[in-house]
């Protein structure tokens, strides 16, 4: 049993979302406040923890291969596995050698007094539960990790899309209120923060109390006005909204807000409404082309990131095809690109035909290089321009990095002076 007046260490490693890393850093925090020390993950350590995704099957596999390296580096640690694969598949992950304890959504938060009853040697517990038992909301936000601070204001989904298993690993959409979340804001401008990405599963659903239900009578656009009036927060960004969730009003907000970046991330996941059906998504691809006509009509510089989902059941060469021309006729700044894999539970399995894995990594690799003449396009059009940017603390091979307001990356030699400063530079 770990004695509370042991000096114990912990070191974490996070898979997936921004969430993830919001809700890492927060549990880090937590234990550091119950006396562990905080451990690099390359480090020894007594405990080990690691926040899992599920959305792809690599995010599994690379969870089984980092028990599997802890095993042969500090067979006598404790290793404790949370995050959306243990709470989707607790049974497999406690069958992997080494892993100590695992978490579901409902106890990730009760960690310490998890390992507070924990021995090496244990059998494996699984803290688990029903996922429709997941009502609570955990404020969660990156501190101290870098320049950017990420901050959860939403968790869960009501959404059904077939491809996804997030709903069954995080349960309903509930939120934080949002004198709450500008609280937490005045608390990080206090700290230095000068940039909050907003994080959530479907921001644009923010509004939904604790239980699921209506409970606030408040909006995602009452939420970013009264984030733009905090002082000392100089940059906010939305991290991903759905299009059918980005109303015309928030967008005419940010076009002229103080303090949200003009940088949008806007999941679309196919070009083709056949797919966008089957998907169940929850608009057509007009009503995306409408919303990414009036961003660059209100801020022409604004940078529009696009989620999308290649090798769906279903998607014929044809389909595809539909996709990637959209995507090429779209104002938009670059594409994070999905390859479709199988998820267990979820309606696509029932969707034919299957797309050959090989047929889908060449499509996967098609958008990858649209992706990179897009934003070869996007950082040309403001080549030569002034515009601000906030550097990183970092320092890798004498060089740091920031970003621009609209996102363009930006490296330069290390100057000590410019960590987490926004400077005006000519991009």
């Amino acid at each position: 049993m770990l004695a509370p007046a042991t000096k114990k260490s912990v070191a974490f490693h996070t898979l997936g979302c921004k969430l993830n890393f919001s809700e890492t850093s927060t549990l880090a925090r937590q234990l550091e406040a119950e006396g562990f020390e905080k451990k690099e993950f390359t480090d020894q350590a007594d405990v080990y923890v690691i926040n899992t995704c599920s959305v792809t099957d690599n995010a599994d596999k690379e969870c089984r291969m980092l028990v599997r390296r802890i095993q042969r580096r500090a067979p006598e640690s404790l290793v404790v596995i949370t995050g959306c694969y243990a709470q989707l598949k607790p049974k497999e992950i406690a069958e992997i050698p080494g892993v100590d304890l695992v978490l579901g959504a409902a106890e990730k938060f009760n960690i310490g007094q998890h390992l507070a009853e924990l021995s090496k040697g244990d059998s494996t517990r699984i803290s688990s539960c029903d996922i429709a038992d997941v009502t609570g909301f955990n404020s969660s936000w990156s501190q101290g990790d870098r320049t950017r601070t990420f901050l959860k204001v939403q968790d869960g989904c009501d959404y059904s899309c077939s491809f996804c298993t997030i709903p069954m690993a995080r349960g309903k959409s509930r939120s934080d209120e949002v004198a709450r979340v500008v609280a937490n804001a005045e608390q990080l401008a206090a700290e230095g923060v000068k940039e909050i990405v907003l994080t959530g599963v479907n921001l644009g659903d923010f509004g939904k109390g604790p239980h699921g239900d209506q409970d606030y009578p408040e909006t995602f656009l009452d939420l970013v006005k009264a984030l733009d009036a905090v002082q000392g927060i100089s940059r906010y960004r939305i991290s991903s909204i759905e299009p059918n969730l980005l109303t015309d009003e928030i967008i005419d907000y940010v076009a002229q807000s103080r303090a949200f970046m003009p940088h949008f991330h806007i999941p679309l996941q196919s070009g083709s409404d056949k797919i966008l059906g089957l998907m169940r998504r929850r608009y057509k691809r007009q009503l995306y082309a409408d919303r990414v006509a009036r961003i660059k009509q209100l801020m022409p510089h604004c940078a529009i990131g696009v989620d999308v989902i290649v090798g769906f059941p279903g998607e014929t060469d044809a389909l595809f095809q539909e996709t990637f021309d959209f995507l090429h006729s779209l104002d938009v700044s670059y594409l994070h690109v999905f390859t479709y894999s199988e998820r267990a539970n979820t309606k696509a399995l029932d969707i034919q035909p299957v797309v050959p894995v090989a047929v889908r990594n060449e499509r996967n690799k098609t958008l990858r290089n649209l992706s990179y003449m897009k934003l070869q396009y996007f950082t040309e059009q403001h080549r030569g321009q002034q515009r601000p940017v906030l550097f990183e603390g970092h320092e890798k091979g004498g060089m740091m990095e920031g970003y621009t307001d609209n996102y363009i990356r930006i490296q330069t030699p290390y100057r000590a002076e410019w960590a987490n400063q926004i400077v005006d530079w000519a991009v």
